[in-house]
Parts: structure tokens; C-alpha cells; sequence
């Protein structure tokens, strides 16, 4: 249902908002966004409904639970045909080591980012997964060294 719904000022200030800190009470969200609880409620659920909100969800820092290794894979596919491309991008939603999977053009059918523990614990991942798959013809990695930046909040614009 999301674009359905015509955005304005109001709601692009309370979206900044959660995007900053979505733990926030409707009380704290509507004060910052200059309103009244009930309208911001209100507000929050049309954004909800709309699917522009689309989850509440705590970040956690992967070095913290253990997971510092990122690598970025490019998969190329054998045969990028509808039913292999269904059939693979089914077998990746069970994947919980893959926290992206886009689907892009170009040499590569695939770019996904992968989280684990370590390097043994990747090359697992590869080898136990994702290359046990008929389907894929091929896989080049890159090993995130340094993250410069990561965040998740989008660049919204004044409506």
C-alpha cells in the first residue's frame, strides 16, 4: 500500500524523528514534532497502515554479539531464469547470515551482505550454503576491513 499516502511536513518530522530513536513514547515524538499525542498518534498509525513505517526494530551492534566478520558477495547465477530466480531468492530468505540481498544488474545477478563470527565461520557459510546450490555459477567476495559509515535512517526531504 505504500505511496498511497501523500506525506507533508508533519509526518516527515515525526518519520526523522523515529528514524533517530523509534523507542520514543507518541508523548516525546509528538512534542519534538511540535503537535498535540493524539494527532502524532494518529499520524503514526496512517504512516503503519500505510506500510511507509514498515517495523520497530532494535539495532544491535554486531561486534557486541559476536559477529564482526561483513562480506559483500556478488552471485551469478548458471541460469538466471523466473523459477531459479524465485527458487534462490526463497533459499536466501532462510539464510539468517545474509542481513541484504539485492538483485542487481550487470556480471553479477546478485550483491549480498553477509555477517559472521569469523572467516572459518563465513567460508562455512559459503561452502554450506551458498555454493552447495546447484544454481549459483559464481560468487566473488569482499571482506569489509573498516566501516566508514553505516546508518539506516533515510534523507527525507520537506514535503
Amino acid at each position: 500500500m505504500t505511496g498511497s499516502v501523500r506525506l507533508d511536513a508533519a509526518d516527515i518530522r515525526i518519520l526523522r524523528i523515529m528514524q533517530r530513536d523509534a523507542s520514543l513514547a507518541v508523548a516525546e515524538i509528538a512534542r519534538e514534532a511540535g503537535m498535540s499525542q493524539t494527532p502524532a498518534w494518529r499520524r503514526i498509525k496512517r504512516l503503519r497502515d500505510a506500510g511507509i513505517i514498515s517495523a520497530i526494530v532494535a539495532i544491535i551492534d554486531s561486534k557486541a554479539v559476536g559477529l564482526g566478520f561483513i562480506a559483500y558477495c556478488f552471485v551469478k547465477l548458471v541460469q538466471p531464469s523466473r523459477v531459479n530466480i524465485e527458487t534462490f531468492d526463497r533459499m536466501v530468505e532462510s539464510w539468517p547470515e545474509v542481513l541484504v540481498c539485492d538483485r542487481i544488474t550487470g556480471a553479477a545477478d546478485y550483491l549480498m551482505k553477509i555477517v559472521a563470527a569469523n572467516i572459518e565461520a563465513y567460508d562455512a557459510f559459503l561452502r554450506q550454503k551458498l555454493l552447495d546450490s546447484e544454481m549459483v555459477a559464481d560468487v566473488e567476495s569482499r571482506i569489509v576491513v573498516s566501516s566508514v559509515k553505516s546508518v539506516l535512517a533515510l534523507p527525507l526531504a520537506e514535503a
